[in-house]
C-alpha cells in the first residue's frame, strides 16, 4: 500500500500539467516574460526564417544550436517546456497570426485561440492542414501526441482532445516557440 501511495504522490505532477517538464539540462530560463520582442533583428542571424517560404527544412540540431537563442533551442529542439503561466502569449488577446519562432512558418490565427486556463496558449486548429505535424510521445510514462512545426520539425507542444467546438481539440503550445504579429502591425492606422 505504501508503494502505491508513493507512486501516486510522485506521478501526480506529470498528470496535472499540460506539458512535460523540461529535463534539468534544458531548464535554463525558459520563461518568455523577458524574451526580446519579435523584430526583424531577432531573426537576422537565422537564414532559415521566412514567413512566406513553406519549403520543408532539413537543418541539423547542431546548426540550430548555433542560430537560436538558448531558451528557444531548449524547447524547440530538445522538447523542453516553459513553465505554465510564464509565456508571453498564454493570455494574449487580439487578432493576428502566430508563427514558428524558429523558421517563421505560419501556424495559427488568433481567432483559433481560446482561454483554456492551462497556462499555455491554446488553439483549436492550425492555420492550415500542413502547418503542423504530429508525433507519438511516450515520454514521462504518458501517451500523448506531440505537435511539431510542419516546416522545421521544431517541438511546439502537445494536442489534447478536450478543446472547444468546432474541433474538440486543444493545441497546447509553448509561447517561446511562437511569434505573434497583430493584424494591425502590417497596416497601422494613421492618426
Amino acid at each position: 500500500m505504501k508503494k502505491i501511495f508513493f507512486l501516486f504522490i510522485f506521478a501526480c505532477p506529470f498528470f496535472t500539467s499540460c506539458q512535460n517538464k523540461p529535463n534539468p539540462t534544458t531548464q535554463t530560463n525558459m520563461t518568455t516574460q523577458d524574451h526580446p520582442g519579435n523584430t526583424e533583428s531577432q531573426h537576422a542571424a537565422n537564414p532559415y526564417y521566412s514567413r512566406t517560404d513553406t519549403t520543408k527544412l532539413n537543418v541539423s540540431d547542431a546548426e540550430w544550436k548555433k542560430i537560436l537563442p538558448a531558451d528557444v533551442y531548449a524547447v524547440a529542439r530538445q522538447a523542453g517546456t516553459e513553465r505554465a503561466f510564464t509565456g508571453k502569449y498564454w493570455n494574449t488577446e487580439g487578432l493576428g497570426n502566430y508563427y514558428c519562432a524558429v523558421c517563421g512558418n505560419p501556424l495559427f490565427r488568433a481567432d483559433q485561440k481560446f482561454a483554456s486556463s492551462c497556462g499555455w496558449p491554446s488553439f483549436f486548429e492550425p492555420a492550415r492542414k500542413d502547418a503542423v505535424k504530429y508525433n507519438k510521445d511516450l515520454s514521462h510514462g504518458m501517451e500523448r501526441i506531440e505537435v511539431v512545426c510542419g516546416r522545421c520539425n521544431s517541438h511546439l507542444g502537445h494536442i489534447f482532445n478536450d478543446g472547444p467546438p468546432p474541433t474538440g481539440m486543444r493545441y497546447c503550445m509553448n509561447s517561446i516557440v511562437l511569434d505573434f504579429e497583430p493584424d494591425n502591425a502590417l497596416n497601422p492606422k494613421k492618426p
